[in-house]
């Protein structure tokens, strides 16, 4: 009576296999088709991006600027040593903050991004005017379907 079971232990091996086989090509074929996806646009312009995308809002440095500078005293000593110490006080954090920011735009500017919002792919497709990253992204990825 163990026999049959026995019998099916080969087969159900088998079956692993070809199963766990089928999900590595099916999750390396993912990987493989992934692409480098940038979101440019501005706080008038929002966008409906998924995880794992960068986007880069043009205007961020200039809302940063504009939290450091607000309130500040009309006398420009004051107001120096004001910003001076909310820079400190900002710490490493807001450093970074400043640096994403301004590098988002160097980015789009290098890349010739001319309207937001804008969804680059591989640095070389861009659709202007999306504003559901993932449509955006299905579109770019039909087109190359059509491109030899």
């Amino acid at each position: 009576m163990t026999a049959p079971l026995f019998n099916s232990i080969p087969r159900l091996r088998a079956t692993r296999i070809a199963c766990a086989g089928g999900l590595l090509l099916a999750l390396c074929g993912q990987v493989a088709s992934a692409a480098d996806v940038l979101v440019v646009t501005d706080s008038s312009h929002p966008v409906q991006s998924t995880s794992g995308v960068r986007v880069v809002e043009l205007d961020l440095p200039e809302r940063i600027e504009a939290e450091l500078a607000a309130g500040l005293p009309n006398d420009p000593s004051r107001a120096a040593a004001l910003v001076q110490q909310r820079l400190r006080d900002g710490g490493q954090a807001l450093q970074r903050r400043i640096g994403t920011a301004y590098q988002g735009v160097a980015d789009a500017w290098g890349l010739g991004i001319a309207k937001v919002p804008a969804v680059v792919v591989d640095r070389r497709y861009v659709v202007y005017g999306e504003p559901d990253v993932a449509r955006a992204v299905a579109r770019i990825q039909a087109h190359r379907r059509t491109q030899p």
